[in-house]
């Protein structure tokens, strides 16, 4: 067994006994209890060989988080995860060890079936049970959904597991002594309602934090599940210094690593101390054990990936300065392409290359995640693919190692075409409804395309397509379904054109192996290659079809951080305004276009693959959620004057 901490630590550690505690940062299958609880096993007999005091796992470590709707449908994984919870509590000698499970709720006739709980074992027996109080339901969030909250206040003991007095729970702190010292245990959410921290903006009427300090505890545990995000690093650290801080404990923070579908967690566990500085961290996007001493102030400081400021910036600002966030965009983007094949049992991914930047990035991510021989990249020019484009895809295969071929869809989109041309005059025979202009011809290139990477897919087992788009054209809906949009895996639906740029140039200069993407795709105008301009007889750039991505980016950052409507946004200067003036009429063109688009492309993003969330806020959907119907929101909103009229209208209608 590789030993994740210094010779030196462990010797501190083992001189000062009292108050040693093993962070096992693990990354879980969701619902596969025998690989999660073996984990936990290995674990807890590294912590009783060194000795340790306590052992703390994560958030529902036995089951994984999230779990979803699985428990309600296949109740007997519950059963499993509370089976190896016994088996596990009879191998535990003196090393305590806090193990999250999901706790069945016995002989209910109100409320959800199930508790988010924690399980505190030591020497053969589950002693006590400590259950989340808040249950929060935003982003990809939906724990009320599944579990029933347990009063602020209050922890059981555990003679027989699942059979309790409920109307004894609130006479029992959530509080455990273990060796003389006095430790106050809550779960995830529970450590996020400070009312001073978030000036009153919480969510919560009550913050369990605030009830357990009232026991007096030597030290906080927080066993958590908590997914990145941009910015969300700066938060973590700071409230979690200023509740230490505040309470004048140290606060050790136990983070799940690893990813599940949309949901990638960084780990990063931590340990502060009294005075609210930063004692220990494990290491970020890695499984790790890390030992600490809070009482005795000793602990090992591993680095976060680079760029995340030190504080809390308060002030929102939009920004083309993506590097802070570079390193940490592409961890959680390997480790979410990892993960999903390995969970799933995927091995080998098929990715079209076009020579632009979407395939590129998505290429060379793959690569790192996979390993290059598990990479295919597929070439496939039409009849405008330019031979610029044909040689920059060559050109990055060759530099990443990736295998390659080139195949020409020409013969299949004829063969489409020609089927369709004959359908189309049958269906026209009946309707009278048919486009001037229509998008039909692009479509087919790009969904013949896809019929080639889900035909390998089909042929060779374990193997992903994978979808290209970004989140700047999926908003816009400049995507094809059953195209572009088509795949198993979407690596970069969370990641805006501008960032890609970014993320791109980084990539070449950060990776062992630099300049991989060929500096061509980087400087030339993102193009689909799939229509002709008509005012310029050349291929349709993306920003003539859209508009400039500076400026669409930034409408999609206002509206997700911002909250801000149609109006705010129009006498509002943007970045894009400050170096390049545009006139009112132009600003408004696009801003319609922007709505207009965006509200004829939620059905797209209803059916896009699974895609790891990495930005603060995102279109994916299990973290934002749209009536696909609710096409018609006004987005502008209306003025009293403009609804009254309307309502006066409507009466006389009726009249």
């Amino acid at each position: 067994m590789t030993e994740l901490f210094t010779n030196e630590l462990k010797d501190k550690i083992l001189s000062h006994k009292r108050g040693s505690i093993g962070i096992a940062q693990i990354n879980p299958i969701a619902g596969d209890i025998e690989y999660n609880a073996k984990k936990v096993l290995k674990y807890i007999n590294l912590a009783q060989n060194i000795g340790l005091d306590l052992v703390v796992f994560p958030e529902l470590t036995l089951m994984g988080y999230p779990i979803e709707d699985t428990i309600d449908r296949y109740p007997i994984i519950v059963e499993d995860n509370i089976k190896w919870l016994k088996e596990i509590a009879k191998i535990t000698t003196k090393t305590c060890a806090i193990i999250g499970f999901v706790e069945p709720r016995e002989d209910i006739n109100v409320g959800k079936k199930y508790y988010n709980s924690l399980a505190v074992i030591q020497n053969g027996a589950i002693k006590s049970i400590v259950r989340k109080s808040l249950l929060p339901t935003y982003c990809e969030f939906n724990d009320y959904r599944y579990f029933e909250p347990s009063p602020v206040v209050g922890c059981q003991s555990a003679n027989t597991l699942c059979n309790f007095d409920e109307s004894k729970i609130e006479n029992h702190p959530k509080t455990i002594i273990i060796n003389g010292i006095k430790y106050g245990i809550s779960i995830c959410e529970d450590c996020w309602n400070n009312k001073e921290f978030f000036n009153s903006n919480v969510l919560y009427s009550k913050d369990p934090v605030e009830e357990l300090s009232k026991e007096n505890p030597d030290v906080f545990i927080n066993c958590s599940a908590s997914p990145t995000r941009a910015k969300k690093e700066q938060l973590k650290h700071n409230m979690l210094s200023f509740i230490s801080k505040k309470y004048k404990t140290p606060f050790v923070y136990v983070n799940q690593v690893g990813a599940i579908d949309n949901s990638s967690f960084d780990g990063s566990s931590r340990v502060f101390n009294k005075e609210g500085k930063l004692l220990a961290r494990a290491k970020s996007f890695e499984e790790q054990f890390l030992i600490v001493n809070p009482i005795k102030n000793i602990g090992e400081i591993y680095p976060l990936t680079n760029g995340p400021e030190k504080t809390l910036a308060e002030v929102k600002e939009y920004t083309l300065e993506y590097e802070p966030d570079l390193e940490r965009t592409y961890k959680t983007i390997v480790q979410g392409i990892k993960d999903y094949f390995k969970k799933t049992g995927f091995k080998k991914a098929v990715i079209g290359l076009s020579g632009g930047l979407d395939s590129s990035v998505c290429a060379v991510i793959l690569a790192d995640a996979l390993g290059k021989d598990n990479v295919f990249g597929i070439s496939m020019p039409s009849e405008i693919t330019s031979l610029e484009s044909k040689n920059d895809a060559i050109d990055l295969a060759k530099n990443l190692g990736i295998n390659f071929l080139e195949t020409p869809v020409k013969d299949v989109v004829d063969c489409i075409d020609n089927s369709l041309k004959g359908i189309f005059k049958k269906v026209e025979s009946k309707w009278d409804n048919r486009y001037k202009i229509s998008s039909t011809a692009d479509n087919i290139q790009a969904r013949s395309r896809a019929i080639f990477l889900w035909g390998i897919s089909n042929e060779f087992s374990k193997t992903l397509p994978i979808a290209t788009s970004d989140k700047s054209e999926l908003y816009m809906g400049y995507a094809t379904i059953n195209g572009d949009m088509s795949g198993g895996f979407a690596p970069i639906a969370d990641v805006t054109k501008t960032k890609l740029f970014s993320l791109a140039k980084w990539l070449n200069k950060n990776r062992p192996q630099k300049n991989a993407i060929p500096l061509n795709i980087i400087h030339k105008k993102p193009t689909a290659e799939l229509a002709i301009n008509p005012k310029t007889g050349k291929t349709l750039i993306a920003e003539d079809a859209l508009m400039p991505y500076e400026f669409l980016d930034e409408i999609i950052w206002r509206i997700e951080n911002k909250k801000e409507h149609y109006y705010d946004m129009l006498n509002s200067e943007f970045l894009y305004e400050k170096h390049k003036k545009i006139p009112k009429e132009l600003k408004i063109e696009w801003l319609d276009k922007f709505y207009g688009k965006m509200s004829n492309a939620l059905y797209k993003w209803s059916i896009l693959p699974p895609s790891v969330i990495v930005d603060s806020h995102s279109i994916n959907k299990y973290d934002y959620k749209q009536p696909i119907t609710s096409s018609h929101i006004n987005y502008k909103g209306i003025s009293k004057k403009k609804i009254s009229k309307k309502i006066k209208e409507f009466l006389l209608c009726q009249k």
